[in-house]
């Protein structure tokens, strides 16, 4: 019997990384991950570790803005996404190996994350966005978060059984090296008709999201779903928020922001596409 099946409790609290410098594994020591060739990354006092070395970074601060992350993180404790955190779910209960690590692929303030943690398996945040893993490290304490990018994450090979990404960018390369032989990828993106209503008040043609388009190709698709339901606001707030943690806020005049603070009333869609993938 292996040592990590005699003490899963011990385990669990440990994080495993990868040197981003030189791929060697990260060991934690006085609060530092450190490797052999003694590159050193200290972890922070919310729990996270910032694995995104400066020379990594495209610019200053990569990611999410703060009032985008604000935002997002008010709507969706609103519950407007509950179906779509039951479908994810669902999913995880019918096919995944429950011991197996999880992996949040662009984790943002980690409320897909947590979600995800079972007594029995380790689950991980990532995201480029330093203030968000902040916020997501602080508030799921049973979770691991770290600043990284996508392109190159901080784990080793074949180390995660399920893998996600809610509108995430989707890397195949790098997303099949750390998934395990028969482990599972799921996608989330936007169908045809995700939040059409709210796009046409801002564009004088509003098109829909092109759903054709598939990122992956060398994995087998297990399954997809289609998953639509109405949105009915009752309160500007949340509507302005979910605005606000969208990439077409910034066509938004502040005529049409003064507007939706004085509606009473607004509804729209939530359109998605599930799709999983096994390596096989």
């Amino acid at each position: 019997m292996s040592t990590e099946s005699l003490v899963p409790n011990l385990i669990t609290n440990i994080a495993q990384y990868r040197c981003p410098l030189c791929l060697k594994a990260l060991l934690l020591v006085d609060k530092s991950y450190r490797c052999e060739n003694k590159h050193s990354f200290d972890q922070a006092k919310q729990g996270y570790v910032n694995l995104l070395p400066v020379q990594f970074k495209h610019s200053k601060e990569p990611g999410d803005n703060k009032a985008m992350v604000q935002a997002r993180r008010a709507f969706l404790d609103k519950g407007y996404y509950q179906p779509l955190i039951d479908s994810m779910l669902a999913l995880y209960k019918k096919y995944g190996d429950k011991t197996a690590a999880v992996f949040d692929a662009g984790c943002g303030e980690g409320f897909y994350t947590h979600q995800h943690k079972t007594e029995l398996n380790k689950v991980y945040g990532v995201d480029i966005a330093k203030e968000t893993v902040k916020i997501a490290a602080k508030r799921y304490q049973d979770c691991f978060f770290s600043v990284a990018t996508l392109s190159d994450l901080p784990f080793k090979d074949e180390h995660f059984g399920w893998l996600y990404s809610v509108y995430a960018p989707i890397l195949e390369n790098e997303f099949t090296r750390i998934l395990q032989n028969e482990g599972y990828l799921l996608t989330v993106t936007p169908a045809d008709n995700h939040l059409f209503e709210l796009k046409s008040l801002i564009y004088r043609q509003a098109n829909k999201h092109d759903t054709s388009k598939l990122a992956i190709e060398q994995l087998t698709l297990v399954e997809e779903q289609r998953l639509n339901y109405p949105m009915n606001f009752t309160n500007s707030d949340d509507v302005l928020n979910l605005l606000a943690m969208t990439p077409f806020a910034f066509k938004a005049s502040e005529e049409l922001i003064s507007e939706l603070k004085q509606q009473k009333e607004f509804s729209c869609q939530a359109d998605f596409v599930l799709r999983l993938y096994q390596k096989k």
